[in-house]
């Protein structure tokens, strides 16, 4: 219909005003009802291509924070380009809704562009690019950390190994060391922070919402949960979850021989083993993980092959690299990308196979027509993250995957025993993010310091933090999803209790649990949250009795594969 660039590379040095004339053609080219989904799939290719060019700008500034090139070539996408298309964004979506395109596998992107163009208002445009600078200037802050470790810099990625260390003094060196690179930068994020909670609640009050919990709720496209099922969700994970973490750490405190369990205590092996040490390089990592996915599913384990031969992976921790780890995609490429920061332990094994997971996800939804019908939910993507670690679980011994048999079983385990306490985790990080933006004391920092500590109390028990409570506040300023996604986590809470049904199934017949895992992502967003959750077999979870049996089930493999260590580690 347009004649639109043929590769996203036309837009990878361009301005507003070089993007801007094309949703201007969009917008006024006369279109019949005819020629309606020509029109849409002609704005779906602009999007790819823009959103391409964005994405290696993404791409290249997360892998080096440091060089200013690559800092302003993002920020031009992220705080210039990125608000200013989505306002275009809207205006065409208002056009979709009138040209009344009636496709049933458009009705869910149809509710999506009704619900963008109700809440959309041209005075939060620029705030969204103010969001977006302090994003990357968080970013750049918490990249550039590093402490000094027997004369050499490590970056807080890196003192992994060392609170895996049999030696507690190390462990405990270790812990302040990445929690005081924190605290000696509290001051500043907290600042950060300040502008971008004020600059977010007078979005939700400028779309005429009395809070932000309640715009984003809309904003996120959540039609099928409300903030008082999160609530729910919280109470039932601290009725069910937290107890069962507690016998966790009661046990791993008498294995260990201590009086009390410190927050150092709680990455090494109770046993004293070494920390599992399962690749040395890159291409260890990536070697196995091949392997894995193959015996999971031939076809994926060929995609990420085709990963690898194509450079779609950055992987190893270096300094100015920023922190985390993600999937992403080139939407016009239709290809992943996976970016970490591994250092080496097992904690990145587990890394990888979630991000895969993504990779698998995009892979599948690639087909749709419509770039909005190839994207989901994040409740949806972390499906399919966090089923992949546990479809891969049974593989991860040699020759297949990294580890021993032994250390296979003690790797699962550990998995295990960290799904119930990033449970805990999640509810207690979405539960903050609630008092922030719903409490009215969301704008002082002291008070969220405060609030922070109150509800991780709730939600992590059985470990000794006297002593530690700035420590403990420092734990919340390197939640990047705080910053930069705000209310991006209670997805992890709802997608890993429905992984958790898909490992369920798996134990029972895995061909069949994997078939359907493929068919709910193959879907793509062409389906509400609750189907693509049935097309996998499972179902939204929130309440205290669907989650209980869950909880008694993970225990229960954990206590069998650890069936043959001494009986203090179970």
């Amino acid at each position: 219909m347009l004649a639109l660039p043929e590769h996203p590379d036309h837009f990878a040095h361009a301005t507003w005003d070089d993007v801007l004339p094309w949703y201007e053609q969009l917008a006024t080219t006369a279109v019949t009802a005819e020629g309606a989904e020509a029109w849409l799939a002609s704005w779906s290719k602009l999007e790819e291509l823009l959103g391409e060019a964005g994405t290696k700008s993404m791409i290249a500034y997360t892998c080096d924070t440091a060089d200013p090139a690559k800092e302003a070539a993002y920020l031009r996408f992220s705080a210039e380009i990125g608000p200013k298309a989505h306002e275009q964004g809207v205006r065409l979506a208002t056009r979709a809704l009138a040209l009344g395109i009636g496709r049933a596998d458009l009705a869910t992107t149809m509710r999506e562009f009704k619900t963008d163009a109700e809440i959309f208002r041209e005075a939060n445009v620029p705030r969204m690019g103010e969001i977006e600078e302090l994003s990357a200037a968080y970013q750049k802050v918490t990249g550039g950390l590093s402490v000094d470790w027997d004369g050499a810099a490590k970056t807080i990625p890196q003192l992994g190994p060392y609170l895996q260390d049999p030696d507690r003094a190390i462990r405990e060196r270790a812990f302040r060391k990445g929690a005081g690179a924190y605290l000696a930068v509290r001051d500043a994020l907290a600042a950060q922070f300040d502008k971008m909670f004020a600059l977010r609640t007078a979005m939700g009050r400028e779309a005429g919402f009395a809070d932000y919990q309640s715009y984003i709720f809309q904003s996120k496209f959540r039609f099928d949960y409300t903030p008082a099922d999160c609530d729910r969700f919280h109470r039932s994970v601290e009725a069910t979850v937290v107890p069962a973490v507690k016998r966790l750490h009661d046990a791993r405190k008498r294995a260990l021989g201590v009086d009390t369990l410190r927050p150092w205590d709680l990455g090494v092996d109770p046993l004293g083993r070494p920390a599992l040490k399962p690749f040395r390089t890159a291409d260890e990592l990536t070697g196995a993980a091949e392997r894995v996915f193959s015996r999971v599913d031939p076809e994926l384990g060929a995609r990420f092959a085709l990963m690898r031969r194509q450079g779609l992976l950055d992987l190893d921790s270096r300094p100015g690299k920023a922190p985390g780890g993600y999937c992403t995609k080139y939407p016009w490429s239709k290809v992943p990308f996976i970016f970490m920061n591994a250092v080496g332990v097992a904690d990145d094994v587990t890394t990888l196979l979630h991000e895969a997971g993504h990779c698998f996800h995009d892979f599948e939804a690639s087909a749709q027509p419509f770039i909005w019908q190839r994207g989901t939910g994040s409740e949806m993507a972390e499906l399919a993250s966090m089923s992949m670690e546990l479809l891969a679980a049974p593989h991860l011994a040699a020759p297949t995957g990294w580890f021993s048999e032994a250390d296979a079983r003690r790797a699962r385990a550990e998995h295990l025993e960290d799904t119930l306490i990033a449970l805990a985790h999640i509810a207690s990080v979405d539960a903050f993010q609630a008092w922030i933006y719903a409490s009215g004391q969301g704008h002082d920092a002291s008070a969220r310091d405060a609030a922070w500590l109150e509800i991780r109390a709730r939600f992590e028990q059985g470990v000794d933090w006297s002593g530690l409570e700035r420590e403990r506040v420092a734990r919340w300023y390197r939640q990047l999803h705080i910053f930069e996604l705000p209310f991006y986590y209670i997805e992890y809470g709802i997608a890993q209790f429905g992984a958790l049904g898909i490992w369920q199934q798996s134990l029972r017949d895995p061909a069949a649990a994997v078939a359907r895992y493929r068919k709910a992502l193959r879907l793509g967003g062409t389906r509400s949250l609750p189907e693509l959750y049935a097309a996998a077999g499972v179902g939204l979870i929130f309440d205290e009795a669907s989650m209980a049996p869950i909880v008694a089930d993970v225990e229960r493999a954990i206590a069998e594969l650890r069936a043959d260590e001494p009986a203090a580690a179970r």
